[in-house]
Formats: structure tokens, C-alpha cells, sequence
């Protein structure tokens, strides 16, 4: 069920201000903390606005309300009216502020009454139906394709040309540039040492990186690898993918590519939100 109509895009220019877009998902959605799932769900509201990534609500009825205490914190927003937090308390833990629920919205955002959210970062974990999301709720209008291709690639870094390839992975992912993922075999290896960092996606899973010592100099995090990534993405796994931005160019069928991100998206014709 849509609040609004899906096609309409919250980059749309002719649209000026703060916009909203919200939809009941069809998905088995939980949040678990202290050890119990305190939200179980399957009419979540994924809620997308302006400016900021999506979010699950929750029915009321949805929640494990028992484990709610009252807060001090307020807010205050012109749209979506007076945002009340509480915080929760599971298995001995207590997280504050980690819970709340809009009063009085606006008629543009009148669908966020009765329902109840959480602070992502605050919860143990997140899942639709018994894969666990990583970092924010998944958008149902951003798409990934992970496509086998014969482009040839190169990377140059510090004058040495790092990554020479024929047989890249290219991701598509909504809004965003096009990445590169490369086979080890087509890639200076030697210029790489693994190191301890990692970040997760919730649309392709945990990143490990590499830095890259070039000519004397060191590139933190210049390579990221998704080892067993989403099954959506799998023909990723094992490969290697270099942050182009911090590259001396980077070459696609001999073309020279902008090092600006945003010169190098796909759609350009709108003015885009964009968020790495």
C-alpha cells in the first residue's frame, strides 16, 4: 500500500522543499535488543524524506511497549509535528533515547501516527525476514546490479598503474557512480597490505579494506573487497574495488574518467541527494 505515489522521486527538481514518501512493506521485519526481539513486524512503514536515508516504523501494536520509559527529549518538526522519545530497557541493558513516535504531523506526513521507531545504531540488530541489515533500512526503490563485463579498466595511482583489467565486475547502485570490481589476478598486489578496517552495506554486506603503498606513499582504505557479500550481489565476492576518487586517473575503454563522483553518475539530468 502507498501513501504515495512510487514513482514519484525525491530528487524530482520541479519538487521544491521537504518531501516524504512512506509505503507499508510486505516484508517480516524485527529489531532485537537485550537479547529479545522488542518490535516484530509484518506491517512495517518504510518512510523515506528528504535529505535523509529510510527508516522503519513500527505499528504500536507491533512493539513491546512494557520496555518503554518516559524521556526527557523532545523535538520539534515543522512537518512531521512533536517527535517524543523514550528509552528501552531489555535483558538488563538500557538504551536511551532510542525510541520514539511523532504527535500532531501535518497532513503531508499524517500516516507516521501510531506508529514508533528506532535508533539503528542503538538496537543489537535489525532483520527482514532472517537476513540481518546492516546500517539503515533498505530502500525499495534503490536497486543494485552487480554485471559481468568485458570493459577494460585501468587505475593509476602515483604514476604506477595499479589495476589492469578486461573482465570487471561493474555495480550499478541507485544514485550512486559506478564501481569497478577486479579479479586479484589483475590487480599490483604487492602494493597492498589488509588492514583491520571494515564497514557494512545493507545492500552488499561487510567490506574489508587494503592500503596501498605507492611510490613512497600510503593510501588508507584505497581498496575494498566483499568477501561474501549479499546473495544479490554475489558475483562481487572475492573481488577487488579501488575508491577511484583518491586515484591519479582512472581509464575505461581508454577514456579518461572524472575523478568527481558526481560527474560520474548515471542519471545527471536531476538534482540528485547524494549520500557514500
Amino acid at each position: 500500500m502507498a501513501h504515495l505515489d512510487p514513482q514519484w522521486s525525491l530528487r524530482d527538481p520541479n519538487r521544491e522543499g521537504w518531501q516524504i514518501r512512506a509505503e507499508i512493506s510486505p516484508k517480516w521485519i524485527r529489531v532485537k535488543f537485550g537479547g529479545d526481539y522488542i518490535a516484530d513486524s509484518k506491517e512495517v512503514m518504510v518512510v523515506t524524506e528528504t535529505g535523509r536515508l529510510p527508516v522503519y516504523y513500527f505499528p504500536l501494536k507491533d512493539v513491546n511497549a512494557a520496555l518503554f520509559q518516559p524521556s526527557e527529549k523532545l523535538a520539534t518538526h515543522p512537518q512531521k509535528g512533536i517527535q517524543t522519545f523514550w528509552d528501552i530497557t531489555s535483558g538488563g541493558r538500557t538504551a536511551r533515547n532510542a525510541v520514539w513516535t511523532y504527535s500532531g504531523p501535518q497532513p503531508e506526513a499524517h500516516f507516521l501516527h501510531g506508529y514508533v521507531s528506532f535508533s539503528w545504531s542503538k538496537m543489537d540488530g535489525w532483520f527482514e525476514e532472517e537476513e540481518e541489515v546492516f546500517v539503515h533500512a533498505r530502500d525499495p526503490y534503490t536497486r543494485v546490479d552487480a554485471i559481468p563485463a568485458s570493459r577494460h579498466v585501468q587505475l593509476e595511482v602515483n604514476g604506477i598503474i595499479v589495476a589492469d583489467s578486461r573482465r570487471p565486475v561493474i555495480l550499478y547502485e541507485t544514485g550512486l557512480t559506478p564501481r569497478y570490481y577486479l579479479p586479484a589476478e589483475d590487480v599490483r598486489l604487492d602494493l597492498l597490505q589488509e588492514n583491520p578496517n571494515s564497514t557494512r552495506c545493507p545492500y552488499k554486506g561487510i567490506a574489508t579494506y587494503w592500503t596501498a603503498a605507492v611510490n613512497g606513499r600510503e593510501y588508507e582504505d584505497l581498496v575494498w573487497s566483499y568477501k561474501e557479500p549479499l546473495p544479490e550481489v554475489h558475483e562481487i565476492a572475492g573481488l577487488l574495488c579501488f575508491y577511484h576518487e583518491a586515484a591519479d586517473a582512472l581509464y575505461v575503454d581508454g577514456i579518461k574518467w572524472s575523478l568527481n563522483s558526481e560527474e560520474r553518475l548515471p542519471y545527471r539530468g536531476s538534482e540528485a541527494i547524494y549520500i557514500s
